[in-house]
């Protein structure tokens, strides 16, 4: 777009006689062209020198900008390298015409024009390492290099830092940079040449872009953004700067590398070592720590540099005073920090982007985001004219008025618009972040009785609270804590569980960090350690799940399981290795696990609900993790024999419902078709590697990772039970239950479901099992079988009653046991225990009454082993229990109290337990 025809705005004269001094040495320029280039030059002294120095460039580049800028950029590329330091100065100073102009003009956006000067360091940066490297190189100074290997400047990335980073240079910005090389280009003996040959040629790129000279300067570079700069050398390796940042690397230091890119010399190494880096800036948990490390830096910057006052117009600094363009970026940049690990969308590099990514992500509003983008942009247009009227590196407004006059004819305004229009922006900048950073405080006047003294005295004692910072936050939370525990049910029962979770909490700089920026999760724990005990020792050794209650979607309605899976395979596919995977499966299941968990708690959800989700869950793990742990047992043995393999659940999971503590039953099942064994560097016969590729099935689940287990593995209802082989083959598979399965087996079966594999597989062991439920059976054999299996499991488990609902005659697994008999009987395939239980109605086993009452029975039974399971993995009674877990399975169960569950639960085993007396043999007497 050209600037002539496309003026929206002009400067207004300051100088009106330097303005029309210039004017008459560009005879061309009529109507609003001639008022830009006279309102310019009277109000910068810098541009009105570079406007008659470039008159007639100038001419031409105002017709057609991009044009311009892209054959300076081709002219620069063919200058010779003894030419390049003269021609990049040149080059500077048509940039920052140009730039200006349009900037001034209204014809290019901000965004265009810091763009253009970022992209012009870019070229300057590259074009100089490329001298540098290759004068070394032709001096035979860089051990094995050759002319190739100019043009990645000999394995050195330089990577643009902060605004250049972000592609925001400001208008007479230096260029933060940080030179790395990769090492491993170089051979041990010629390391130490390489290295210092790469640190000569550094220095001498940075001197071609930042000494002065008669003809100006390209950039001031700064190289002190490196690790350790006191000590370092200004290009240093990667391997060295990698193992800093893991070991030493601090929050601003994260924080700089939100905006870093590589920008010169070798761009793939550099984006290599910003992929080995992602974990040291993006943190897997919300990092909320990061808010108060902010906050520290900004007291730290405002002390340094004075800029901590109030906010007075006069000399106040645009970028680090109070409401200024840092305060902006500190926002936006910590935001990002918090969140980012766990949502890759949220890791823009520039400001603008950056929030309007999180408004998009639901971290902050739209509204904010809005008007800190448009109170961004007008800082950055405040600043830019104050570094163009001397082309100097200033931030700060004019002290005297004079200075005042001259900024805002600049700008196009009266001063007292100006002024007025400054001060409400700075405020309004100031209001909507300061609380971000420094909350109000929060009120003190809690006072502990004597019993609170006994038990808070003891948690300075605690791990979370072994250190100063951990400390200073904690005391600050303190009252709200005590003031909302003493709102719970039973205080005391609050306060004490309280206690036991924060006494099992191995850490409490961040989870502490959590609570103050998001002081609604609070009630959430202290609902959750008074419900129970066992759940809070869950999140005190997952305390990172909180995360994703802040996540922006937990409360929204369960997805389905395409999501699920879409969901999982995207975090799966960020990870660089199986162990890693293995972690982040288990991290991504507790944070659903644990929605499902508050969900129930909340009564967002019912049992059936809950029992769904559970399912859901486990399968999508299963099915997400088996081609990972397929490709990498294929690694040393090659792909899978033959069609491969499915995985069957069986019991619970077969049936689609689990609960908060269910293990999983499962069955491989495989067919090699005729391939004796696999292909790979390690072959193994079918049989042998499906055996072993279902041991790393098991292992991928039950190893205690750094995140813990994803589930307990059970695999004894595979045919022959323990005895029989971990994973068994199709035909293997039909033949057993064709022929030699017991009713038990048969049972089971009717349960079963493939949750993984292909689906040409899956398809072939679902038709087996149709087969086999659809046979006629013998009905006497089979009820006579039953009746003696129930006896079996009674006398195995003893007597049972209170708050158990699995186990015991007419509680959950009698149920099940009858309604898998019914299927069985009837040739219905189903799953489900209601329809199952409906199906014994068919031939007239089970009358309508017996399959209502045992369908309330079990709905009764699931809901309570659903709740119980949810609180604790041991067996309930009152004493244990706690006023808000009773009021937790009361809810759940729809009962009034806990004597009525109780009495609720007696009854209906004994109404349950005489219909399936009824409906089995009675057992043969005993002769003498």
């Amino acid at each position: 777009m050209n600037i002539v025809d496309n003026i929206t705005r002009t400067p207004i004269p300051y100088d009106a006689d330097r303005g029309a001094d210039v004017l008459a040495a560009l005879p061309w320029a009529q109507g609003d062209m001639a008022k830009l280039v006279a309102g310019t030059a009277g109000c910068s002294p810098y541009l009105a020198k570079l406007l008659e120095q470039e008159a007639d460039w100038f001419e031409t580049a105002a017709y057609n900008p991009e044009g311009a800028v892209a054959e300076l950029y081709t002219a620069l590329h063919s200058t010779p390298p003894d030419h390049l330091a003269k021609a990049l100065r040149q080059g500077k100073r048509r940039i920052a015409l140009l730039t200006a102009m349009a900037d001034l003009a209204g014809v290019w956006s901000l965004e265009q024009v810091t763009g253009t000067l970022s992209d012009y360091a870019d070229l300057a940066c590259q074009l100089s390492f490329q001298a540098a490297v290759g004068a070394e190189i032709k001096r035979k100074k860089l051990p094995g290099a050759t002319e190739d290997d100019i043009a990645t400047a000999g394995g050195i990335a330089v990577f643009a830092m902060g605004k250049g980073g972000a592609r925001e240079l400001n208008y007479s910005s230096d260029i933060d940079l940080i030179c790395l090389f990769d090492e491993t280009r170089y051979s041990r003996d010629d390391y130490q040449e390489a290295r210092a040959s790469l640190v000569r040629a550094t220095r001498k790129a940075s001197a071609m872009m930042n000494d002065v000279t008669g003809d100006g300067y390209v950039f001031r570079v700064d190289l002190r953004l490196r690790p350790d700069p006191s000590v370092t050398p200004v290009c240093m390796t990667m391997e060295a700067a990698e193992r800093y940042y893991e070991s030493l690397g601090r929050t601003w230091e994260r924080a700089a590398w939100i905006k870093a890119r590589p920008c010169a010399g070798d761009i793939d190494a550099g984006t290599r070592f910003q992929d080995v880096l992602r974990p040291f800036v993006w943190r897997r948990h919300l990092d909320f720590a990061a808010i108060e490390d902010a906050h520290n830096m900004r007291l730290a910057i405002r002390k340094h540099k004075g800029t901590g006052g109030p906010i007075s117009l006069s000399g106040h600094n645009m970028k680090l005073g109070r409401g200024g363009i840092r305060e902006i970026e500190f926002f936006t940049q910590t935001r990002q920090l918090i969140a980012g690990g766990r949502d890759p969308e949220l890791r823009t590099r520039g400001t603008v982007p950056g929030l309007q990514s999180l408004a998009e992500k639901g971290w902050i509003p739209d509204t904010l985001a809005a008007a800190l983008t448009d109170h961004y942009r007008h800082h950055r247009e405040v600043e830019h004219r104050l570094q163009m009227i001397q082309d100097t590196q200033t931030h700060s407004l004019p002290n005297g008025d004079d200075g005042m006059d001259r900024l805002a004819a600049f700008m196009g305004i009266s001063t007292d618009e100006m002024k007025r229009d400054l001060r409400a922006r700075l405020d309004q900048v100031h209001t909507l972040t300061e609380n971000f950073f420094a909350p109000d405080e929060q009120d003190t006047d809690i006072q502990e009785t004597k019993e609170d003294i006994a038990i808070t005295n003891r948690w300075r004692t605690y791990p979370a609270l072994r250190s100063e910072r951990a400390v200073e936050i904690f005391d600050r939370l303190k009252p709200d804590i005590l003031g909302r525990l003493r709102a719970a049910t039973r205080p005391d029962e609050a306060l004490l569980a309280f206690d036991g979770f924060l006494e099992q909490l191995p850490a409490g700089v961040q989870l502490f960090s959590l609570f103050e920026a998001n002081p609604q999760l609070v009630d959430l724990l202290i609902d959750i350690v008074s419900t129970s005990p066992d759940l809070a020792q869950y999140l005190a050794r997952n305390a990172s799940v909180f995360d994703a209650v802040i996540g922006g979607a937990f409360f929204d309605d369960w997805p389905d399981k395409p999501a699920l899976q879409d969901d999982l395979r995207a975090v799966l596919e960020r990870e660089r290795d199986y162990e890693t995977r293995l972690d982040a499966t288990r991290r991504w299941g507790k944070e659903w696990h644990f929605r499902t968990g508050v969900h129930l708690l909340r009564g967002l959800i019912d049992a059936a609900d809950a029992g769904r989700q559970y399912s859901d869950l486990a399968e999508v793990s299963v099915a997400g993790l088996l081609p990972y742990v397929k490709e990498e047992f294929a690694r040393k043995h090659g792909p899978c024999p033959g069609r491969g393999a499915v995985v069957l659940g069986m019991g619970s999971l077969g049936a689609g419902r689990l609960h908060a503590r269910s293990d999983l039953d499962l069955i491989v099942i495989y067919d090699p078709d005729g391939q004796d064994s696999s292909e790979g560097p390690r072959p193994l016969a079918s049989r042998a590697y499906y055996a072993r590729l279902t041991q790393a099935l098991v292992t991928a689940m039950t190893a205690p990772m750094a995140e813990g287990k994803l589930y307990e593995i059970d695999m004894r209802l595979r045919p022959s039970g323990n005895q029989g082989p971990v994973a068994t083959s199709l035909e293997a598979f039909r033949n057993y239950q064709e022929n030699d399965a017991w009713t038990w087996e048969h049972l089971a079966l009717t349960r079963a479901r493939v949750i993984a594999g292909p689906e040409a597989l899956a398809a072939d062991v679902a038709q087996v099992r149709s087969n086999v439920l659809s046979r006629d059976v013998d009905r006497a054999s089979i009820l006579q079988d039953v009746s003696e299996m129930r006896d079996r499991i009674a006398s195995a488990k003893g007597a049972v009653g209170g708050f158990e609902p699995k186990l015991g005659q007419g509680r959950m697994q009698d149920i099940e046991l009858i309604a898998q008999t019914a299927a069985l009987l009837s040739g219905t395939a189903t799953r489900d225990v209601e329809k199952g239980l409906t199906s014994g109605t068919q031939d007239g086993w089970l009358s309508a009454k017996a399959v209502q009452d045992l369908t309330e029975s079990y709905h009764l039974y699931w809901a309570l082993q659903t709740g119980v399971r949810l609180i604790s993995s041991g067996v309930l009674n009152r004493d244990s229990l706690g006023a808000e877990g009773a009021t937790f399975l009361c809810r759940l169960t729809n009962c009034p109290d806990i004597e009525a569950l109780e009495s609720e639960l007696v009854t209906r085993a004994e109404i349950a337990a005489a219909h399936i007396n009824a409906a089995l043999p009675e057992k043969p007497q005993e002769t003498t």
